[in-house]
């Protein structure tokens, strides 16, 4: 009994010790947390050296002691500073090929070290190591060896050891030591030092370690993601690291917070912010509507337009010339019409699609703005717009939208969103293959199934229109497109044929609003613009309330005459040479059927079902021409 009191007793002794000098190193640190640190020695290893030499020179004038390696230290000895290489700090010769040169404890202690620790002090000075306070340094460039086409084994010898052990050993120790990644850096660290007599204040190497942090995940994951690569199979551990941008209003909701947006760490965001504050949905929208007008513009060559709200599109177009029936539906004269720019009217097109949804829209335009554009959107209600480029005045006349809230995005020229998408869910991360596929006239001349052949090139273009709409639009999706615009796009629909309905509804309106009878309706003066809208909209539907027809009677000088089911009916039976496509394959005939109704005749969809040819001959019998493009473009 009395040995194991007595074993107790010491073990009791041993922890209190060990308690008391973590007790005191953790004192140490949080002492140090207000201080500032004078840099008096800094370790240089760079592969990037672009701005070193004047950092380096500055650091001297300073008093530093430089320590240095390699290409660095002649680099900084060609520019006449005094450098000492680690190998005579170490007092350990480089070896292994440089291998192994600052895998040493000299360095790693000096980094390391706690200041003002006892046991540290008397440590290090029984060891002859001296403190490192900074350590400036870039890792071997993984990422561009692999990029290059370097074999397995060039790209193995490009994984930096020292490099990030002495990146995370100055970052774990950032009370005392600052750790320093890219040149993008060494004016906040000169500026500090100039302030507080050559020293970095806390914030700094904090901030700094957490980038460092980053950095690390990031390389660490390259390497992970191409050694599976090599071995063919899925790595073990998926690492994404991310870098904070901006925050958000909130989520998708009000309730939703905190909401921020990331970038790849080391990557660019898709869009520059020139004004406004974007939200969740906002950025969603930009991020869809600016890969449709984009791809649309590839795939035509003419200038492209999308009318995007909550992540589908409300109308997308090219710009084909209006006809006067048009001018006057869409509330522009002839003479207007025919002055606008390209984009202009790509977007006068996208936008009166389905104006009723696109009230409050997120746009985008394949180009650069100009005023004639930009004199469009500004009467327009509107949230906000991406695209290529903005000219000075068309800058201004949308930064002035909304009080100065309209949001003003442009897109990030050559932009690589790289060939993996991952999205995270209820705790669940997807990764995919982007669906980077462009529809094109490929997909569409030469894959044509029916009797009909005939397809004009206006017809072609209207499928190809149609079809990456949908791309983007939110499945089950269908879209028919007419003169270079969409005019009715049916989304989220469980039922193929639900979403030719719900699409066609669309056609007839967008069709019947061109009716004699919905251009003449008396309205008074002072009607809003969106008011007219709407009112022609539900004259169209003519399912009034009691209560909502007296409002909307309001808005006339006179009682307008109803327009029959009769009269849209036979007006209806004009409209022809309407495209639909569809992102999956019509699964019945039903869906034919009824697009007959609304003037189809041209068809653009995946094909591949086992009522392929019961479609076929439904074409056949309404004299429609279909392709089967082979893609299918569900959009989730």
């Amino acid at each position: 009994m009395h040995l194991h009191f007595k074993a107790f007793y010491c073990i009791i002794l041993f922890l209190n010790n060990l308690k008391m000098a973590g007790a005191h190193i953790l004192s140490a640190v949080e002492g140090a947390t207000t201080d500032l640190v004078k840099i008096t020695r800094a370790l240089i290893s760079v592969s990037d050296k672009t701005g070193i030499v004047d950092f380096a020179t500055f650091l001297a004038s300073q008093g530093v002691e430089l320590l240095s390696t390699g290409g660095t230290a002649k680099a900084l000895r060609d520019a006449g500073l005094t450098v000492k290489d680690v190998s005579e700090y170490t007092g350990a010769a480089e070896c292994l090929d440089g291998r192994v040169k600052t895998l040493h404890p000299a360095v790693h202690g000096g980094l390391l070290a706690v200041r003002g620790n006892e046991v540290h002090d008397r440590q290090m000075k029984e060891q002859g190591f001296q403190p490192i306070d900074m350590t400036i340094l870039n890792l071997y460039p993984f990422e561009a060896t692999v990029q290059s086409g370097a074999n397995f084994a060039q790209c193995i010898e490009n994984i930096d050891i020292g490099g990030p052990s002495m990146m995370r050993s100055t970052a774990k120790n950032h009370a005392f030591t600052t750790i320093v990644t890219q040149p993008a850096q060494y004016a906040a660290v000169q500026k500090a030092m100039e302030e507080n007599g050559g020293a970095t204040t806390l914030a700094l190497r904090k901030q700094f370690a957490g980038k460092a942090f980053a950095l690390s995940a990031q390389y660490d994951s390259m390497i992970a993601s191409y050694m599976a690569e090599q071995l063919k199979e899925d790595s073990p551990v998926a690492v994404r690291v991310y870098e904070p941008q901006t925050t958000l209003k909130y989520g998708c909701n009000p309730h939703q917070t905190p909401s921020q947006i990331y970038s790849r760490m080391g990557h660019q965001l898709p869009f520059d912010v020139l004004n406004g504050v974007p939200g969740y949905i906002n950025l969603l929208d930009a991020a869809n509507a600016w890969q449709l007008v984009k791809e649309l513009n590839e795939a035509t060559g003419l200038a492209s337009a999308a009318s995007f709200k909550h992540v589908s599109p409300a109308g997308a177009a090219v710009a084909v010339p209006l006809t006067d029936i048009e001018c006057k539906a869409y509330e522009i004269t002839s003479e207007d019409a025919a002055k606008l720019t390209p984009t202009a009217l790509a977007y006068l097109r996208a936008r009166n699609a389905d104006p009723m949804c696109s009230f409050g829209d997120f746009c985008a335009v394949s180009g650069e703005v100009d005023e004639d554009t930009a004199n469009i959107l500004k009467r327009e209600v509107s949230d906000g717009i991406v695209a290529a480029s903005y000219t000075p005045g068309a800058l201004n006349i949308l930064k002035a939208k909304k009080g100065g809230k309209f949001i003003i995005l442009k897109a990030t020229e050559n932009y690589d969103a790289g060939a993996l998408e991952y999205r995270e869910v209820y705790g669940m991360t997807f990764s995919q293959k982007r669906n980077d596929i462009v529809i094109g006239k490929d997909h569409i001349k030469g894959n044509v199934v029916t009797s009909n052949k005939d397809l004009s090139e206006a017809a072609v273009r209207d499928l190809i229109l149609a079809s990456i709409c949908i791309k983007y639009t939110q499945s089950n999706s269908v879209g028919f497109a007419k003169d270079g615009m969409m005019v009715g796009v049916g989304a989220g629909q469980q039922s193929r044929v639900d979403c030719v309905k719900l699409a066609g509804r669309k056609v007839a309106t967008w069709y019947l609003r061109q009716h004699p009878k919905v251009l003449a309706l008396p309205f008074k003066d002072g009607v809003k613009r969106q008011d007219r809208v709407n009112a022609r909209v539900r004259y169209i539907e003519g399912d009034f309330t009691a209560e909502e027809k007296v409002r909307w009677l309001e808005q006339f000088t006179e009682v307008p005459e109803p327009l029959t089911a009769e009269e849209k009916e036979d007006f209806l039976k004009q409209s022809t040479g309407i495209s639909i496509s569809s992102d999956a394959f019509f699964p019945f005939r039903d869906s034919i059927d009824h697009a007959s109704k609304l003037g189809v005749s041209y068809v653009a969809q995946p094909g591949g079902s086992v009522q392929d040819g019961q479609i076929t001959e439904a074409c056949d019998e309404y004299g429609m021409t279909m392709a089967f493009t082979g893609v299918r473009l569900f959009h989730h």
